[in-house]
């Protein structure tokens, strides 16, 4: 990684840093968030992932009126620094502590991969 790229990476954690910790106070079920990115494709390959605990709760979430609040959240503050997310539909993505469980045995590392 250059160091323009790790200066870039450090200021997209901090943002979403904060981002995650206003959708564990505002959010029900929200437990954390991650994200990856090639840097030789950026900011296109930016992806995040924000976990719920359970599938009910992300299914309860996603019906609610407030269902973009999280990749309105992420888009903005983002946004404060520079980046631009050409497609939030498709870079911020919505998943659950259960699926992974069941899918991939609770190994997040596999499961973003």
């Amino acid at each position: 990684m250059r160091k323009s790229d790790k200066k870039l990476d450090n200021q997209i954690v901090k943002v979403l840093t904060q981002v995650c910790h206003s959708a564990l106070e505002s959010i029900e079920g929200f437990e954390w968030l991650t994200h990856t990115v090639n840097f030789d494709n950026f900011p296109e390959s930016l992806k995040i992932v924000c976990v719920f605990d359970r599938n009910i709760t992300l299914a309860s979430y996603l019906k609610s009126s407030d269902n973009n609040s999280l990749a309105s959240m992420i888009t903005s503050n983002l946004a404060d620094i520079g980046i631009e997310l050409k497609n939030a539909k498709n870079q911020v993505e919505l998943d659950s502590e259960e699926n992974c469980t069941l899918y991939h045995a609770g190994n997040w590392r596999k499961r973003l991969a």
